[in-house]
């Protein structure tokens, strides 16, 4: 972007030629394998993500390498099993980037340095049971990524509802913007939270369940066809969709209308 501007000071470029640069230095390809949006941290408040499962493990190398060499900002790795974090680890030597593994999360940020950062807002986000937590925290390194603090409460579902009051009080009074609930089998807390909240409520089915609840389809259909408003819904085991979700709550909020 410097060079750009100094050509176009120095006017060797026009405006329009400037303007044409500027969009494309914010896509980068790599091999005709990826392309990168150079520019979402700034415009969408979190960095470029890469859903790792369905990728040759050499492609996605090549792709972590390529976006560190090119590109100054944070790289997320999503549904990244240990065995290709440790693999990727080993491959890539001797690093000065700091990798952040969330083992039950299954999800890689690899920084170039530590920001400190305030917290813009506040996120809670809750889990029906112990078996969501997994969906929970990919969710939670999206919202603290995105520079949101998250307030946490897991295992606090439908099955024994009176736990679940006192940590809503809670959030409620630190303020928070949004709820995350994930939750499996019948997929009711979301229902239930949004009975009780007046900000918006990010439903997570996730895929815990057995017999007709297996594979988290009537958790889905559930939250779908919930009677509480102010309910959004995300895909089966969507952790991420539903952190992206939340900071783009937040970030509305930033602006003056």
């Amino acid at each position: 972007m410097k060079d750009i501007l100094e050509k176009l000071v120095e006017g060797k470029i026009n405006v329009q030629e400037a303007e044409n640069l500027l969009k494309a230095n914010t896509i980068l390809e790599f091999d005709d394998i990826a392309k990168f949006d150079n520019n979402r941290s700034n415009r969408a408040g979190f960095p470029e993500a890469v859903f790792s499962p369905s990728k040759d493990y050499e492609d996605l190398l090549l792709i972590i390498r390529k976006y560190l060499e090119n590109n100054d900002g944070d790289l997320i790795i999503t549904k990244l099993s240990p065995q290709r974090h440790e693999k990727i680890i080993s491959d890539l030597g001797e690093s000065s980037f700091i990798f952040d593994y969330n083992k039950r999360a299954q999800i890689l940020v690899i920084r170039k340095e530590l920001k400190d950062r305030q917290k813009i807002a506040k996120i809670g986000i809750i889990t029906a049971g112990t078996s969501d937590i997994n969906i929970a925290e990919e969710a939670r390194v999206i919202v603290e990524e995105g520079g949101c603090e998250a307030i946490t409460s897991y295992d606090i579902g439908v099955a024994g509802i009176h736990r679940l009051f006192p940590q809503i009080a809670h959030m409620v009074r630190e303020g928070v913007r949004a709820f995350i609930v994930c939750a499996g089998m019948e997929g009711a807390l979301p229902s239930v939270v949004a009975g009780l909240v007046d900000v918006p409520v990010i439903g997570v089915p996730t895929s815990v369940g057995y017999g007709v609840g297996e594979g988290g389809r009537v958790a889905l259909d559930a939250m779908l066809q919930s009677c509480a408003p102010g309910i959004a819904v995300v895909n089966i085991d969507n952790g991420f969709g539903a952190g992206v979700f939340a900071l783009s709550i937040v970030n509305s909020d930033q602006f003056d209308l």
